[in-house]
């Protein structure tokens, strides 16, 4: 990776998305997130999250706001990771070099896998000219290793929200928060 690059690093208030921007900054790349509201159930909360952790970073959040679709819950949300790269690339307008997901190994969904990355880099490359790169720095990462690299760089877990259905307290049981009883945080 090219030290003093700008990297658009999309946050959700998860512990994936903020170990990425960590990374990223340990790396030496300017960092600014992207935050998207899409209609999701936990929108409050990982809003709130991403403030918190991208203030915590010293980096600048945008936001970008998707209306008029039905709300969405749990689960798989087809197409979502394709959408999310593609509202950077137009919030941003293309102007940083990179755009990050904090995708990692031993997810089920086609838009978390290697495969997927390759395909939409080469559409984002192609949309412009070879000026922007879609990465996912933790690809062939477990969660485990995620988390720890989260855990090692002095990250606050409390500040991170990770239920897809957005309860206060967290449900306990959607994909989200059955991975951090794994990980026993």
């Amino acid at each position: 990776m090219d030290v003093g690059r700008h990297a658009t690093v999309l946050m959700s208030g998860g512990i994936d998305s903020a170990a990425c921007a960590a990374f990223l900054t340990s790396q030496g790349f300017r960092i600014s997130a992207l935050f998207v509201d899409y209609g999701q159930a936990a929108l409050k909360q990982e809003q709130a999250a991403v403030r918190s952790l991208a203030s915590m970073l010293g980096i600048e959040v945008q936001e970008f706001a998707f209306k008029g679709a039905a709300p969405f819950g749990p689960g798989e949300l087809v197409g979502r990771n394709a959408f999310l790269v593609f509202a950077a690339l137009f919030a941003t307008r293309a102007q940083s070099n990179l755009i990050a997901l904090g995708l990692h190994a031993g997810t089920p969904y086609y838009d978390c896998s290697p495969a997927f990355i390759d395909t939409i880099n080469r559409a984002v490359i192609e949309h412009t000219d070879n000026a922007v790169q879609v990465i996912a720095p933790f690809l062939e990462w477990t969660k485990r290793d995620v988390y720890d690299y989260f855990v090692q760089t002095d990250l606050p877990i409390e500040r991170t929200y990770s239920c897809e259905m957005g309860g206060e307290p967290a449900c306990g049981s959607c994909a989200s928060c059955l991975d951090r009883k794994a990980l026993q945080c």
